[in-house]
């Protein structure tokens, strides 16, 4: 039995959705896909999918067993609670952390990366569109209520601020990538870990451009680990 990790990405929408492509998208998902391979997990990616795919997809497999820890990554236009699928509907993400409360998941550690806008804001002041989309705010507090013990959500911004995406790839996921691939990332404890990740992003990402130019992003993560958890320190392989 090996840890799991599902990776759902979204690069392009329904015509009809009036959402932008993301382009770096590919890149974000292969690079993760390498480094969790080689750090033991078995990896299952999904791209461009509609909103009842992506909740049948996080279902299944919070019905399955993990030997220690589960990752689950999202990677989409979004609001605060929500992201959207190909078909440009939102996917409560409340709903899909309850889904993780399951007895097979009991006991598991999980991690989610959630790689899409919390709002239009950027650190400025400015609204601009970057990985976000238009629509009514989620209640925030029943989302931080839906979130399992022994579960840990990285958000790419702040609530009510965008996240940035690039073509060479969206910098939390790229700056949790280079983490993972230096010496003793891997055997960092979660909280040090994201926390290493909230400071590399935050002080080190800067937009460049007429438009965004000296733009900001900052991470932030909520966990219910009531216990140390190492979840990348039992590497398979060597990381080359």
């Amino acid at each position: 039995m090996n840890n799991r990790a599902l990776i759902v990405s979204m690069e392009n929408f329904y015509s009809d959705a009036d959402l932008n492509k993301r382009n770096g998208v590919k890149r974000d998902t292969r690079r993760l896909h390498k480094i969790l391979s080689k750090l033991g997990f078995s990896v299952h990616i999904r791209t461009d999918i509609d909103t009842n795919e992506i909740y049948e997809a996080f279902k299944a497999e919070s019905k399955k067993t993990v030997k220690e820890c589960f990752v689950g990554v999202i990677s989409s236009h979004g609001e605060e609670g929500v992201v959207f699928g190909a078909d440009g509907r939102p996917v409560k993400l409340a709903t899909i952390y309850s889904y993780f409360g399951s007895p097979s998941m009991a006991d598991k550690s999980k991690l989610f990366l959630i790689q899409a806008c919390r709002g239009h804001v950027l650190d400025a002041g400015a609204e601009v569109e970057t990985d976000s989309s238009f629509s009514e705010e989620e209640d925030g507090m029943s989302e931080l209520f839906s979130i399992p013990s022994d579960t840990a959500v990285m958000y790419a911004t702040s609530p009510g601020y965008g996240a940035f995406m690039h073509p060479l790839g969206s910098v939390l996921i790229q700056t949790l990538c280079d983490l993972l691939e230096e010496e003793g990332g891997p055997d960092l404890e979660i909280t040090r870990l994201l926390t290493r990740l909230n400071y590399q992003v935050a002080y080190n990402f800067e937009s460049r451009g007429k438009l965004l130019g000296g733009k900001k992003q900052m991470p932030c993560f909520v966990s219910r680990f009531t216990r140390e958890v190492f979840p990348f320190m039992n590497i398979q392989q060597q990381m080359t």
